[in-house]
């Protein structure tokens, strides 16, 4: 039968769709700025990504043809829908004949329950809803962009006339606004770029090169449609998604895992017998660099707080044959309410590792924005993912399995590490070069573990399985290593054994995994870090981020100054001295009594001049300790002066409110922990103010103090101060919110 008249499988020419697509990245990059976009590009090997990109369009061509002739001659569909209306289509011919169908990730569902956590609490009062940040989704179709939930943050960026449900609830699972409040988004201010999945690759090149941080795949190859070896494998779209990455170190993928756990599809796994689900993840799912995401069943509670966690019956397990963690990582995926193709104001609900996937992946597009907000530029995707994983929720033994990977993924737990950088969190990117072995010391917090990860994109791996059954070949290429020691005894990274999948994991050599984390219990002391590699690094050198937690990065103590006071007075300034700490940063701030703004320095002394002050005026000033870059104190409180040039009285500063008595009384806060209200139990005057800060000094709640109940149920779980201001005195307590 002749093939020679084969049209694309959305009946468009395939070029126009391409040039539709660049047109729409190349108009989108203007949602960040040409710098950022100029330094994500200059650190991909963009020429290496043109070559990719030529050799994957040839592919392209052919493949076409290929399944077109393969589907007439079978007499098959390109395209398809099964009977619990998910989506099918025949993607390639692979190099041993198999026919490679992509399908759909999603699974019926009758209970609703809730996507992935972010406490904006946690993110410390910045606006981080995912603005001006886009993010990819390729998927059976395109989205129904014009969805109410959507407004004009959604775009068809290649042209696609597939308007896939599927596809729908995917971009509403990441970016809806929430006009139906529990189909919010997890970044609800989103760009989202909807494709559909007939180019995935051809598309994601042009488009990495170009800026893009992140994309979601909620679906992968068939698993019942393919031979037995395949599971487990590394195989050319696994290769080929690695060399994307490689290539593009800012960009990362993230997948579903599927649904085949209890299909039984694959009858010859590497542990077990196919009832037991282990061993059914392949294609791309097991690309080494990107994130592979499991569903679970989770209980969370409203302060983002992790209570109980399972593996969906459904969720596709590992172990890849050469031994590696997949799945990365776990999220909700059970009964998500989310937009549908249906109608512009229509919902529906789905479960599936399809409806997990959406919401790591806004959530990591919210650490992004959270991450270019602190410190003025994005994380490389090594350093993402390391972030992720290094901060999931653990469940069940410690250290990662082959169900749910590292764990749930806790955004607000990855928040609070990136704003405590360079105080209790090290984070650093960095070149191992060929032969080099850095070493350096950590000092522990001494409450808790001392945690530690490295992190690094892989060049992909020369090696693909052709046919061999539950082949062990390691497809790690650079293979790095992290130590830590102490005192003669050394902390080894976690290692998995894949004959033994239920194993929980223990210490050992990690010779697979691109990423590896050591956890130290009750770590006190100084402790010896060593990076260093096994063999021969490809191309002389390799990236990698690093990143550890519980740990104190310098001596500040974080406390507020106290006992401030003036001291040599001039015509329009004074000096203002005070006592702090060590290794610390301070901001000084002082306005006019009867003014609203406040006039800021930062100083590295404890000792500041006040500038341009006018004679006869009334001033108040107040000081806050900075250890990091974040991490603050809370503000003493507003102290009084009069400035009249050289005859200002000197000495120590009072309080702003002068009022007849310093009681002695003290501050009883209970309960403490508490969950919804802490109570106020103290002698203090009808007029006393109590003030709510958090550990990093920002200011949360006011009121009159006496007999206060103080609700706290929408605080983040911390350490919080409470402040009382009475009759001239300040006294502090705290206490901790579950």
């Amino acid at each position: 039968m002749s093939c020679g008249n084969v049209t694309n499988r959305n009946n468009q020419d395939p070029f126009l769709g391409v040039l539709l697509f660049l047109l729409l990245w190349a108009t989108a990059v203007q949602s960040q700025t040409p710098e950022q976009i100029k330094g994500i590009r200059q650190a991909s090997a963009i020429h290496k990504l043109e070559s990719l990109g030529k050799v994957l369009k040839e592919e392209d061509q052919h493949n076409q043809l290929q399944t077109a002739r393969w589907a007439q001659n079978n007499r098959r569909k390109l395209t398809d829908t099964l009977q619990d209306g998910g989506a099918i289509a025949l993607q390639e011919i692979a190099a041993d004949g198999t026919p490679l169908y992509y399908e759909t990730f999603s699974q019926d569902a009758s209970e609703v329950t809730r996507a992935n956590f972010i406490n904006a609490q946690a993110l410390h009062q910045l606006s981080i809803d995912g603005a001006g940040m886009r993010v990819g989704v390729w998927d059976a179709g395109t989205a129904l962009v014009s969805h109410r939930e959507y407004g004009q943050r959604a775009v068809n960026a290649d042209g696609s006339a597939e308007i896939s449900d599927h596809a729908t609830m995917v971009t509403g699972s990441i970016a809806s606004t929430g006009i139906r409040k529990e189909a919010r988004g997890v970044a609800p201010a989103a760009e989202v770029y909807s494709h559909d999945w007939t180019r995935d690759k051809l598309e994601v090149v042009e488009a990495a090169a170009n800026g893009l941080l992140l994309s979601n795949h909620s679906y992968g190859i068939m698993t019942d449609r393919v031979p037995d070896w395949y599971f487990g494998s590394y195989i050319k779209v696994a290769q080929d998604w690695d060399k994307i990455m490689y290539n593009a170190p800012y960009y990362l993928m993230v997948t579903a895992a599927g649904n085949a756990q209890k299909r039984g599809d694959n009858e010859s796994p590497i542990f077990g017998d196919a009832a037991q689900g282990y061993d059914v993840l392949l294609g791309f799912t097991l690309a080494k660099n990107g994130i592979t995401v499991a569903a679970a069943n989770t209980e969370i509670d409203r302060e983002g707080q992790l209570k109980k966690a399972q593996v969906s019956a459904y969720s596709s397990f590992g172990p890849v044959d050469d031994g590696r963690v997949k799945p990365d990582l776990a999220g909700d995926g059970s009964a998500l309410v989310s937009t549908s193709a249906q109608s512009n104001s229509s919902y529906d609900t789905s479960s599936g590792t399809s409806m997990a996937t959406p919401g790591v992946t806004g959530s990591l597009l919210l650490l992004q924005q959270y991450h270019e907000q602190l410190y003025g530029q994005f994380m490389k995707a090594a350093t993402l993912k390391g972030l992720a994983l290094h901060t999931a929720d653990d469940v069940d033994a410690p250290g990662p399995d082959y169900t749910m990977g590292w764990g749930v993924l806790n955004a607000k737990r990855a928040a609070e590490a990136l704003w405590n950088k360079d105080y209790s969190t090290l984070m650093n990117e960095d070149v191992l070069e060929e032969g080099e072995t850095i070493t350096f010391t950590v000092e522990a917090l001494g409450e808790g573990p001392l945690s530690l990860s490295l992190s690094w994109t892989d060049p992909a791996s020369e090696h693909l399985n052709r046919g061999v059954l539950n082949d062990t070949t390691k497809a790690l290429v650079n293979d790095l290593d992290v130590r830590i020691t102490k005192e003669g005894v050394t902390y080894y990274p976690y290692v998995l054994n894949p004959k033994h999948p239920s194993d929980a994991a223990v210490q050992g050599n990690n010779r697979v995994d691109p990423f590896e984390r050591i956890d130290v219990p009750n770590a006190k002391g100084t402790y010896t870090v060593t990076i260093s590699h096994k063999g021969i690094l490809k191309e002389g050198h390799q990236a990698f981020s690093f990143l550890a937690t519980g740990i104190k990065m310098n001596d500040c103590n974080l406390i507020a100054p106290k006992d401030l006071a003036l001291k040599g007075a001039m015509e329009g300034s004074i000096s203002l001295y005070f006592e702090g700490t060590s290794e610390a940063l301070y901001e000084v701030q002082h306005a006019a009594v009867e003014s609203d703004t406040w006039a800021t320095q930062y100083v590295s002394e404890p000792t500041a001049v006040l500038g341009q002050l006018a004679p006869g005026t009334d001033y108040v000033v107040r000081v806050r300790t900075f250890c990091s870059q974040n991490v603050a104190s809370e503000y003493t409180f507003e102290h009084r002066f009069t400035f009249n040039g050289s005859a200002t009285q000197l000495g120590l500063l009072e309080l702003r409110e002068t009022l007849s008595h310093a009681g002695e009384a003290q501050i009883h806060l209970y309960p403490n922990p508490v969950v919804d209200v802490v109570n106020i139990q103290s002698e203090v005057g009808d007029t006393a103010l109590y003030r709510v800060v958090s550990s990093s000094g920002v200011p949360l709640r006011f009121g009159k103090a006496k007999d206060a109940q103080i609700n706290v149920a929408d605080l983040a779980s911390g350490l919080y101060i409470v402040q009382i201001l009475d009759h001239g005195t300040s006294r502090t307590a705290k206490f901790y919110k579950y």
